[in-house]
């Protein structure tokens, strides 16, 4: 059964401190530290592009898994900060990785919540075409869009990618997802030139309509808090991920927080997070959700394969 059997990142070796903002911004640690959640940001260098972040988190990938290229029957990207409007960023990352003309490419434009959409529609591509072996990148560059001057964004974002391999012989299988959208509210979050945010809106939409979005696709899956090992939650900032939790009732230890050295990678956070835990022993099944941009949201129930290592020695 198709599912995931490996996750690679990338995050650029530069860095800006929030340190180095605190009088621009009349902030103090604690609001660095225990708000934001964002110490340092992740920015890639002037002339990468989208497709770059991808490639070198395929360079990552293949230091943890032997992936003939050939065998690779499809490649999506999730950005919103393309390479060029025109082609489609997934075609240069195609190119640029060599791989065989039978390959179905194609770009998924969503944020925040784009990993979680992306995951169901590679799955479901795949499964009715007959494909085997996919790749999932995550790359949305938004050092190109910030608003140096903006203390909603400037703080917060950071640039990675990810890349999620999909094969049959795979470690977690996605049981269920469950999507929602509010588009009368995209104006919270907008980008024409610069990007915009309205973080007071925001804050609102998360901690009131996430909480009942995971409360629901747990209960239309039978399930309970104690089922869950970990919940892989969007890193929009510290704040709105310690709401959500507290507003769950969710143990601290199963909601893991790592944003402090790179900040909200947009699509791909949720990927970076779920990396970590991917072979950890005690993680049999995850909730994953994120959530922004649209407004849009999504969720999904990872569960472990029974008797992966013993089956994979």
């Amino acid at each position: 059964m198709l599912g995931i059997k490996q996750i690679a990142s990338y995050l650029p070796n530069k860095k800006i401190s929030n340190y180095d903002k605190k009088d621009k911004f009349n902030l103090d640690d604690d609001f660095i530290e225990n708000k934001i959640g964002v110490k340092y940001h992740t920015i890639k260098e002037d002339d990468e592009k989208a497709s770059d972040l991808c490639i070198k988190a395929y360079a990552n990938l293949i230091h943890k898994l032997d992936i003939d290229k050939n065998n690779i029957d499809c490649v999506i990207v999730i950005t919103q900060n393309p390479d060029f409007n025109i082609p489609h960023t997934s075609a240069i990352v195609h190119g640029k990785l060599k791989l065989s003309q039978n390959c179905a490419c194609f770009d998924i434009s969503l944020g925040c919540s784009g990993y979680i959409y992306g995951l169901s529609n590679i799955l479901s591509f795949m499964q009715v075409n007959g494909l085997n072996h996919g790749l999932l990148f995550t790359a949305d560059p938004y050092s190109e869009i910030i608003n140096h001057e903006d203390k909603n964004t400037d703080l917060i974002f950071g640039d990675g990618a990810t890349v999620t391999y999909i094969s049959h012989n795979s470690l977690y299988i996605p049981k269920s997802f469950m999507f929602g959208t509010n588009g009368s509210a995209y104006k919270e979050i907008l980008c024409d030139e610069t990007l915009y945010m309205n973080g007071r809106a925001v804050f609102s939409f998360t901690a009131t309509t996430i909480p009942k979005h995971i409360k629901s696709i747990l209960e239309n899956n039978n399930l309970e808090d104690k089922d869950i090992d970990k919940y892989i939650l969007h890193q929009g900032s510290k704040y709105i991920v310690d709401t959500i939790r507290k507003r769950l009732k969710i143990s601290k230890n199963k909601v893991p927080f790592d944003m402090y050295e790179y900040g909200n990678t947009v699509s791909s956070a949720v990927p970076l997070i779920l990396e970590k835990e991917l072979y950890k022993d005690n993680n049999q099944k995850m909730v994953l959700c994120a959530y922004g941009i649209g407004l849009s949201w999504g969720s999904a129930i990872l569960e472990k394969i029974k008797d992966y290592n013993e089956s994979n020695n």
